[in-house]
């Protein structure tokens, strides 16, 4: 018996030297397995018929390692859109295998730069991972058309080198950047229809984030499954009135008890000038007691918070950021981070939620 275990110990040593002095082969043999795989895959061909919500970003300009900033990924059968495209959001979009290639548009709710500066990696990922033979889409409000003027004009050279490199058929230059979808911000008690397509109706509507303005939400709706995406903005009338009847409400929040423990902080270590930015947030931001004013007075099914601020650093930031929340709000709700999948079936009153990262 001592003779075995010692044979078997010698084995697993001999084993071990051999993984050790050989893991770089083994990882690349790994590797190519893992690579083969991913790009076999793809989430959309995994997820239910009916409205799938997954956000690529629920966060804000604040760096927060949960959450990256503004991104809202809507899959309706053969459509995926977005709303808005934050920092990172395109890696997340990577990391969680959904192909770039395949999005229809991109739905800007306002232009704030956290909620437009990841555009540019995106596009470039659509474009160059896709093999896309036309730009993607920008839908957004009058003023969409210079960040989309922008946008393509810094990356024009960029644009020259990639096709020269990989040729036409690989890197199609037709297919590069953006194009501007434009619409009029719809006045309040007025709403825009801006898609409406293979079951899919997409709507437009006016928010309160002043002194930002245009600043719009959008209603998705697609066999009998709704979903409402509220963009920035404080609690808002029109808001609850388009988004009536609503399965899931995706909103953003502020804790102004948290934000204010930052103006405190930064006003300690003399810092008046980051304490007098974060006194003018609060202002023209919802608290997550006031997201779920909303979503109880428009019968929500499901709350979903998105746009947090701050960032939640630590595991009990979020009982204080959702405190007085389920007084206000008798359903479920989440606080949103990278890979939040909310799912809404068709023909089905269920809502599932998933965290994917």
């Amino acid at each position: 018996m001592k003779k075995a275990l010692i044979s078997l110990l010698a084995l697993l040593t001999v084993l071990c030297l051999g993984a050790y002095l050989f893991r770089g082969p083994i990882a690349l043999a790994l590797m190519d397995r893992v690579v083969a795989a991913r790009m076999s895959t793809s989430l959309l061909d995994q997820l239910p018929d009916g409205l799938n919500v997954l956000l690529c970003g629920a966060g804000s300009p604040l760096p927060d390692p949960k959450r990256s900033g503004p991104c809202t990924a809507i899959i309706a059968g053969d459509h995926l859109f977005l709303v808005d495209s934050g920092t990172n959001s395109s890696r997340i979009l990577s990391q969680l295998q959904v192909p770039q290639g395949e999005i229809d548009g991109v739905l800007i709710t306002h232009f704030h730069s956290d909620h437009i500066d990841g555009l540019g990696e995106m596009l470039l990922n659509a474009w160059v991972g896709g093999s896309r033979t036309q730009p993607v889409p920008l839908y957004g409000p009058v003023g969409v058309g210079k960040i989309v003027q922008g946008l393509n004009q810094i990356y024009s050279q960029d644009k020259v080198y990639r096709t020269a490199h990989h040729g036409e058929d690989i890197v199609p230059s037709s297919g590069a950047g953006a194009v501007a979808r434009p619409f009029p911000e719809p006045a309040p008690g007025k709403a825009s229809v801006i898609f409406d397509d293979d079951g899919l109706k997409i709507t437009a509507f006016s928010v309160d984030h002043q002194p930002v303005e245009p600043a719009v939400g959008y209603r998705f709706d697609y066999k009998g499954r709704s979903v409402v995406v509220s963009g920035d903005t404080k609690k808002s009338k029109n808001l609850e009135e388009f988004a009536q009847g609503t399965d899931l409400l995706v909103h953003e929040a502020l804790s102004r008890t948290l934000v204010g423990a930052m103006t405190a902080g930064a006003e300690k270590a003399g810092r008046h000038k980051t304490a007098k930015i974060t006194r003018d947030i609060i202002d023209y931001h919802a608290s997550p007691v006031e997201a779920a004013q909303s979503a109880n007075a428009v019968g929500a099914d499901h709350l979903l918070f998105y746009h947090i601020v701050p960032p939640l650093l630590l595991a009990p930031l979020e009982a204080v950021f959702v405190e007085g929340v389920s007084d206000a709000y008798p359903g479920p709700f989440t606080v949103g981070r990278d890979g939040t999948l909310v799912s809404l079936p068709a023909g089905s009153d269920e809502i599932t939620v998933e965290q994917l990262l």
